[in-house]
């Protein structure tokens, strides 16, 4: 009897399994969009400023132009954005789920501003207000390692329900 189907199967299974667990609760805020309703495939191509500098406004999506993933609505400007969402989605939603980066860092879930976002090792990174982006980019690799090791534990925990502090989470235009 050969075994080894077998075997192949059941490590299929238990990929397929863990890579639904490493799948928590996106950020939503009141706009009902993840992201509160801006481009993230956008912020690929907006150009980051130096560390210490505040980075480009957001893209804000288009109500008309969405895509469903991790259980949230995402919005985008353009159609060509929403084709490059859908066939990588991973590749451009937010780490940790639109958590703040730093937060997670520290072994908690806040909410991630828009508006305070960085692209590290083309990831999208976003933190909860400038004085965290601060503490964040004193030492990003070492904040995004202690990041990595805290997900595993806390990403099964609920999406946090606290507001992004000093910002209005605009609709999505159109």
């Amino acid at each position: 009897m050969n075994r080894f189907p077998l075997k192949i199967a059941g490590i299929a299974v238990a990929l397929t399994m863990a890579s639904q667990a490493f799948a928590g609760d996106q950020y939503v805020d009141p706009t009902g969009y993840a992201v509160s309703g801006y481009d993230v495939v956008a912020y690929f191509d907006l150009e980051q400023t130096p560390v210490g500098s505040a980075q480009p406004q957001a893209v804000p999506g288009d109500k008309d132009i969405t895509s469903t993933y991790n259980g949230a609505t995402f919005a985008f400007s353009t159609e060509e954005n929403k084709a490059k969402f859908d066939a990588d989605p991973a590749k451009y939603a937010p780490q940790y789920d639109g958590h703040c980066a730093y937060g997670v860092s520290k072994g908690g879930k806040v909410p991630g501003n828009p508006h305070l976002w960085r692209i590290v090792d083309d990831k999208l990174y976003l933190n909860i207000t400038e004085n965290v982006v601060g503490f964040w980019e004193e030492d990003i690799p070492g904040n995004i390692d202690l990041a990595e090791n805290n997900w595993v534990s806390i990403e099964d925990d609920a999406a946090s329900d606290r507001a992004i502090p000093q910002f209005e989470s605009p609709a999505p235009v159109n």
